[in-house]
């Protein structure tokens, strides 16, 4: 039986099904996934690299796990998840992740896409994959993570993304291509909050807004009911100051159509670095009350997804260079950087950035355990 974080894995995975027949199950699939799990969290970034670093600390592993037959090859890894039903895989990891974040009342959740660009494999036709995840952002966790075949079928499937959660409570942040009439009204349906970005592909709606702002303006944004907040921040010598303006959305037939619409309002955002200047102004709408300062926080904490998931990935576990392509295994293997990046998001034991953690805890078994020990006290 597992011990340690393997028995907090095999709570969890212990009825995702094991592909094989039984003449072929040398290796136990829940010994798999902890010995892929943590080689993804300590710097793995191919199956070839699971099995090296297995090997390295096989010692470790036996600790927690029987290991009977040894070490599984990077083929075996492969072979098997390349051909497990992400389905389950999925709703296994996503049900870890709701043991460990509570109550999603009050939080922003981000709603975004991103394509694995090594994934794609023309000798078999096959596309890059693209999944769009539900982040936490004040957290800092991914909550979900849906594949879809290309970018231009995000749109339909955010809907359904927003229903494996309880979102009760929670407002949910998207960018321009899901300001869409049917994700507004998934969002209401769930009992949450929304607040939208407004482009050119809302056509009548972005110009209505622009034009109701460029009053605003002209009467110098003293309007009855209009809220206004800046915020200033300098860091790595780049200024940035950003100015947000909201109101009670008027009684208009473009508006009518939007659920539960209660707030339109626009953002001006400026950056100085050095002496270029780059300036742009988007407008929102939003189920909430026009309260600016709580809808300034949640629209500054969208922009999480892009530094604290999508860049980390990127940079870190270098996930656009990751050439795993058989199968479903480009898929468990965003599962398991995702799942690797929660835990290291989390851990408050390492005084280190990312990067620092996964090194740290590739060379230092103590600080492993400790990792995995402070992720299951959450």
């Amino acid at each position: 039986m597992p011990t340690g974080p393997a028995l907090v894995v095999h709570k969890h995975f212990v009825n995702v099904t094991d592909p094989r027949v039984d003449r072929g199950q040398n290796h136990s699939l829940i010994e798999m996934i902890f010995l892929a799990l943590t080689a993804t969290l300590c710097g793995a970034q191919s199956w070839v690299d699971v099995e090296r670093f297995a090997k390295s600390k096989s010692d470790w592993f036996r600790r927690y796990v029987p290991l009977k037959h040894g070490i599984p090859s990077h083929d075996t890894f492969g072979r098997v998840f390349g051909r497990l039903n992400t389905g389950e895989f999925l709703l296994a990891m996503h049900a870890w992740v709701d043991a460990f974040a509570g109550s999603l009342r009050g939080r922003g959740i981000a709603i975004d896409g991103k394509t694995l660009r090594g994934s794609f494999d023309q000798a078999a036709g096959q596309t890059a994959l693209h999944t769009i995840t539900a982040f936490a952002c004040d957290m800092r966790i991914c909550l979900r993570q849906m594949s879809v075949d290309e970018k231009s079928n995000e749109i339909p499937a955010v809907p359904e993304l927003l229903k494996l959660m309880d979102l009760s409570g929670a407002t949910v942040t998207l960018d321009a291509m899901h300001c869409q009439v049917e994700t507004a009204q998934a969002v209401i349906k769930a009992e949450a909050d929304y607040i939208l970005i407004v482009k050119q592909n809302q056509e009548s709606l972005h110009t209505y807004l622009s034009d109701r702002f460029i009053e605003y303006g002209d009467a110098d944004y003293q309007v009855e009911g209009l809220r206004r907040h800046k915020t200033v921040q300098t860091s790595h010598g780049r200024k940035e100051r950003r100015e947000y303006y909201v109101i009670e959305a008027p009684d208009d037939p473009v508006l009518a159509r939007w659920p539960g619409i209660r707030t339109i309002g626009m953002i001006y955002r400026r950056r100085e670095t050095g002496d270029k200047i780059q300036e742009e102004t988007m407008f929102v709408i939003s189920s909430h009350a026009p309260q600016v300062k709580m809808l300034s926080r949640h629209i500054r904490g969208h922009w999480a997804i892009e530094n604290s998931q999508h860049w980390v990935l990127d940079v870190t576990f270098a996930e656009d260079a990751s050439r795993i392509r058989k199968g479903s295994s480009p898929e468990i293997a965003a599962a398991f950087r995702r799942m690797a990046l929660n835990i290291l998001q989390r851990d408050t034991t390492q005084k280190e950035n990312i990067r620092g953690k996964r090194l740290r805890a590739g060379w230092d078994e103590k600080v492993l355990d400790a990792i995995y020990a402070g992720f299951s006290a959450n």
